[in-house]
Formats: structure tokens, C-alpha cells, sequence
């Protein structure tokens, strides 16, 4: 099965129809999610910061929401995320499928491996079939003009749940990062533990601190976010919609 993990601005997965929704207890905690079906499909939905939403980044209980979806067969995650822009070029609005993940926090329950020892492989952090395929979607509708999408970047993970200083801005961006959100760790690596294979859809939604000459309107990105989240389902729609079940 595959599974949609929504963060802000997606606590729910418009279009999924005869949804049923529970509360999942397992070794790590309690997570919610729903499964019903697209496109006559089966596809669960896990909205991140729970129902309702409840829990800022650093404190979800990454662990217990990955192993909720492990215990209902999930084998592919599609995740998105809001994010701010690190990179000057990337505009507000714009859609960006990350390749790369540089982790800025600290404290977080991040493996299902404390008590033996257990190591991944995590070069490559996001699943390439995967973004390839969310790939074709986003380049067709960039240069349909619908939307602007980058096929690449790195995600810098912040602890949260305030935003960035500008000095922590330019030195991500002296890091190589190009955009900076505060869910993708230790989400992305558990579900590389889980053998879940992870994609991000990220949503750009402010500048970055200090990128221009005025400080980050928190009522601007709820107008940005309203909007640029109808795109982007859109796109994870139509990917549902051809997904190959089977695979």
C-alpha cells in the first residue's frame, strides 16, 4: 500500500473516499491515520502532527508514526512537507522534490535501533523510482506554467518550532542547502529502517530569514500555503491516480 504523510497545511487528504480513520497503538506509542481509496485504490493518510494537529516538529512521535504505517503493509511513502526557501533563486510558492538531507536537530527519538546495533545505508536519502515518477508530473506541470518545480535540492532539517535566525539562513546556505523545513529527520531514515521506500514533496512558503529586507509574515504563508497546498495535492493525486499498485 502506499501512504501520504501530511504535515502543515495538509492535516487532511482531499478526495479520499470511504475513509476510515483509528488510532494506532503499537511498541512505540499511538499514531492516527486513515485509509480509504482514490481512484478506487487503496492509499492511507497520516497527518503528521496528529488529529487533530497537536504536536509541533520536534515533539511527533516520529517512531510510532512510521511503525503505524509499517503495520498496515505500506511499502511506498509519499511525504509533504512546508518548507522556507534557502537558496534565493527558489520562489515562494514554488514545489520542490529534494534529493538530499542535511539533519540540524538534536534530541529526537531518530531510530528503531537503540537497543542493538544496526546501521543503513542512507547516501542516497530518497527513494529514485519514486521521484522519478513525481519527477515526470512536476516537470509537466512547470512547463505547463501551472506551477514552479525543482526536481532536485537538499532539505536542511531544523529543530523548531521557531524559525531560523538570518546568520543560521546564510549558513545552511553556505552548507548547500537550498531548503530548510523541520519533519523531514528522523522521519525519512525510520521509514529507510522500516524498508519503506520515501519520497518529499515539499511546498515553499516563506523566504528564508533575512533573504530579503523584511522579517518572515507568519499571516502571509497561511495565503501561500491555502494555495500552493491545492497544486501540490493536485500533483499527488495524479500520481496516485497511475501508480502501479502492484508494484
Amino acid at each position: 500500500m502506499l501512504a501520504i504523510i501530511g504535515g502543515t497545511g495538509l492535516a487532511q487528504l482531499a478526495g479520499l473516499e470511504e475513509v476510515s480513520g483509528e488510532r494506532v497503538s503499537g511498541r512505540w506509542g499511538e499514531s492516527y491515520l486513515e485509509t480509504g481509496t482514490i481512484a478506487g485504490q487503496p492509499v492511507c493518510f497520516l497527518p503528521r502532527h496528529g488529529h487533530p494537529p497537536a504536536y509541533p516538529p520536534h515533539k511527533i512521535n516520529y517512531r510510532a508514526n512510521i511503525d503505524a504505517l509499517r503495520s498496515f503493509d505500506v511499502t511506498h511513502i509519499l511525504a509533504v512537507t512546508a518548507v522556507g526557501s534557502v537558496d534565493p533563486a527558489l520562489p515562494v510558492g514554488g514545489i520542490v522534490m529534494p534529493d538530499q538531507i542535511i539533519d540540524y536537530t538534536w534530541g529526537r527519538a531518530h531510530t528503531f535501533f537503540d537497543d542493538e546495533i544496526h546501521h543503513i545505508d542512507y547516501t542516497w536519502p530518497y527513494d529514485e523510482m519514486l521521484r522519478s515518477r513525481l519527477g515526470e508530473i512536476g516537470r509537466r506541470w512547470h512547463e505547463a506554467g501551472t506551477i514552479s518545480f525543482t526536481d532536485h535540492g537538499v532539505y536542511g532539517c531544523t529543530q523548531g518550532p521557531r524559525l531560523e535566525t538570518a546568520a543560521e539562513i546564510q549558513r545552511m546556505y553556505r552548507d548547500g542547502c537550498h531548503i530548510v523545513g523541520m519533519t523531514a529527520m528522523p522521519e525519512a531514515p525510520l521509514a529507510r529502517e522500516a524498508d519503506i521506500a520515501y519520497v518529499g514533496l515539499s511546498l515553499i512558503v516563506n523566504a528564508g530569514a533575512g533573504l530579503n529586507d523584511q522579517a518572515v509574515a507568519l499571516d502571509e504563508i497561511e495565503a501561500v500555503m491555502q494555495q500552493g497546498m491545492t497544486h501540490l495535492t493536485g500533483m499527488v493525486k495524479e500520481f496516485l491516480a497511475t501508480w502501479d499498485y502492484s508494484a
